[in-house]
């Protein structure tokens, strides 16, 4: 059931924090809002899950107009970044609660609370109360409680955040299998670039209350629409050397190195090596510039080494003095 976005703008004061966004979200398609704290993501969400009233614009979902509607009639759920369970409950009593709020016989709630506790490995849990499961789990609850109510779409705000690195991982799969499988629309707030690559359908990669590109992660990744896309998205960022009017932005992994001298390629020192494990990340020094390449993890190089490299040929992003690609 498509979710469209027009021209939407909220005002705090003077300042748009959303500023004339429109976009679709399709049918099933799992959609990711990415940028930097204070780029009106969350905002964004808010105005769709009816927390916050936009100023401007219009919100559709399934082809019904849900601008003015309460929150509560809006069939949206929502996932937010603290789990917001009810410790008085226990964890079947949680996932069950919109339905009881819904009158829904008892036998179909236990029915429906069961079939969704086993998808996501919550049966044996369903007696405890939330003070007695990890972050995990609980962030597994309030999944849980989102998808008992089959809603015409899911909006999640930084919902991984507060997990540690491997649950993390771990939820981005549960996560991506579920919103697969339930093929229901789904909006995802996250600052987090790695999760917008795994997870999105298309990301929409926002700043200063504007939307900068709405794409596939490949063409956000491989054709960013400007510089400031260019520099977000990507671990490290891509390197944006200035050059006349214009930019050029390599990626670290067409950075090609050589430790001897090769006709055509240009000098350098090594100003700093990281060992990350399955890479090492070198970072040159040329001339008044730095410039972080990716060799092999096993490349061992020390400070000051000179070296020399070249741009893979093909893989030089161009942008206008504005900023925007060429």
């Amino acid at each position: 059931m498509p979710l469209e976005i027009q021209n939407i703008t909220k005002r705090f004061g003077a300042r748009a924090a959303v500023n004339n966004v429109s976009l679709t979200a399709d049918d099933g398609e799992f959609v990711v809002l990415l940028g930097p704290s204070g780029c009106g993501k969350s905002t964004l969400l808010r105005m769709i899950a009816g927390l916050e009233s936009p100023d401007e614009g219009a919100i559709t979902l399934a082809g019904r107009g849900i601008t003015n509607l309460e929150a509560r009639d809006r069939d949206i759920a929502m996932v937010f970044q603290s789990y917001a369970l009810y410790p008085h409950m226990t964890i079947a009593q949680n996932i069950g609660y919109p339905l009881r709020v819904r009158k829904l016989p008892t036998a179909e709630i236990a029915r429906q609370v069961s079939d969704v506790a086993e998808r996501l490995g919550l049966t044996k849990l369903l007696a405890n109360q939330p003070r007695q499961l990890s972050g995990g789990e609980r962030q597994r609850v309030a999944l849980a409680r989102a998808i008992v109510r089959r809603p015409k779409a899911f909006l999640m705000d930084e919902p991984l955040s507060n997990l540690d690195a491997r649950l993390r991982v771990e939820m981005r799969a549960e996560l991506k299998r579920l919103q697969h499988d339930l093929k229901i629309v789904t909006i995802y707030v996250t600052h987090d670039q790695a999760e917008a690559m795994t997870l999105a359908h298309r990301i929409a990669v926002m700043c200063d209350g504007a939307i900068q590109q709405f794409d596939t992660p490949a063409n956000v990744y491989h054709r960013p629409a400007n510089t400031f896309v260019a520099g977000f998205v990507g671990s490290p960022s891509m390197n944006l050397l200035k050059e006349g009017d214009g930019t050029i932005g390599v990626r670290p992994e067409d950075v090609e190195l050589s430790m001897a001298e090769q006709a055509g390629w240009t000098a350098a020192r090594v100003y700093v090596t990281e060992e990350m494990g399955n890479e090492t990340l070198v970072v040159l020094a040329a001339g008044d510039r730095q410039i972080t390449a990716r060799a092999a993890a096993e490349a061992r190089i020390d400070f000051d080494t000179p070296v020399w490299f070249r741009f893979r040929e093909g893989k030089v992003h161009r942008f206008d003095s504005a900023g925007n690609r060429l």
